[in-house]
């Protein structure tokens, strides 16, 4: 692990309780819109083995699990690896970013890799389709999401004067990129994935809170 990646989960695990609002393993708000497509599109693709990259405390898993599911979690900070581990511990939770080198997790060996609100935290965003990429079976899918933005909502927000809290400045830690779906797509694209699908959620249409990317890693090397 390099001195940066170091540095980073430090920094991630000190702040991780208070920037997420985790004093339990409970699931987070994502629960109530998201949730529902990531379980119906792991059935859809039919997984057997799935890895939640950024698990936070794990509540993600403990679901998958409960449905059947072969499940390993990622999260970079040791509070929430910890809570993860409490809360379920015939799961496997590893303490990794990514940044980090995900052998640990089992090159080629998911068919799902999950990553929920993530990378709109992220200041390397090009490591989490790396990660992806290597824990991911050829033929493999990552369901990747995050706070959706596109033309209208951002109009709604800018008449509403609602930017100030949506961007989240006094939040340590807080989102650091925003993604419209044409931005996200670009990085699975130069990241070797195929995207394959688009699903808004939650709210109304093209206001929606977040959106949900399908990407399908190739088949073949080289495709």
């Amino acid at each position: 692990m390099s001195l940066v990646s170091s540095v980073q989960r430090d920094a991630a695990s000190e702040g991780y309780l208070a920037e997420y609002q985790y004093g339990s393993a409970e699931a987070s708000h994502t629960e109530a819109y998201l949730w529902r497509h990531i379980i119906s599109l792991c059935a859809e693709l039919g997984a057997r083995r799935v890895v939640d990259i950024g698990c936070g405390n794990g509540a993600l898993c403990r679901e998958l699990a409960s449905r059947g599911y072969e499940v390993a979690g990622c999260e970079p900070s040791a509070d929430g690896v910890r809570l993860a581990k409490n809360s379920a511990p015939e799961l496997v939770f590893h303490q990794l970013g990514v940044d980090d080198d995900p052998s640990a997790v089992g090159n080629a060996s998911f068919d799902v890799a999950i990553a929920t609100e993530v990378i709109e935290h992220l200041v390397r965003p090009r490591n989490l389709p790396r990660f992806a990429k290597q824990v991911l079976r050829p033929g493999g899918h990552l369901l990747i999401s995050t706070p959706y933005h596109g033309y209208v909502k951002n109009l709604v927000l800018a008449l509403s004067n609602k930017w100030d809290s949506h961007l989240t400045p006094l939040w340590d830690g807080g989102h650091i990129k925003l993604w419209s779906r044409k931005t996200l797509s670009q990085l699975l694209n130069e990241g070797g994935f195929r995207v394959v699908r688009f699903i808004g959620a939650g709210r109304l249409p093209f206001l929606w809170k977040s959106m949900i990317i399908v990407a399908q890693k190739p088949e073949e090397p080289g495709q």
